[in-house]
């Protein structure tokens, strides 16, 4: 079963980082996040955010489908364009993610 980390837990390892109190750095982790979900939401119709050393967050444009295949019932369908998310891990992460996996016992 995959694991899942939630805000409440990136906030404590940044409090534990910093040496601060959850409380204080649950607001600014907070503060992170929902401005990145602000940029991202505001791409009319793409854009990209660099952050050095960790990746790039972007929301492209995918192009409409005039003659899609509803897999259920065979029918065509039209899809319109959309806006999609897609994150590139940059290099460090890349590096890291690249390394053989230890064997849990």
């Amino acid at each position: 079963m995959m694991k899942t980390v939630t805000k409440k837990e990136v906030s404590k390892r940044v409090a534990k980082k910093l040496g601060q109190k959850i409380y204080i750095t649950e607001d600014f982790v907070n503060a992170v996040f929902e401005s990145l979900r602000e940029i991202l939401s505001e791409a009319n119709p793409e854009i990209r955010i660099e952050i050095r050393d960790f990746g790039v967050f972007e929301i492209k444009e995918t192009k409409p489908k005039p003659k899609a295949r509803n897999p259920r019932t065979g029918e065509i369908i039209y899809v319109p364009a959309r806006r999609k998310t897609h994150f590139k891990p940059g290099k460090l992460l890349k590096d890291i993610l690249k390394q053989p996996m230890k064997k849990n016992k």
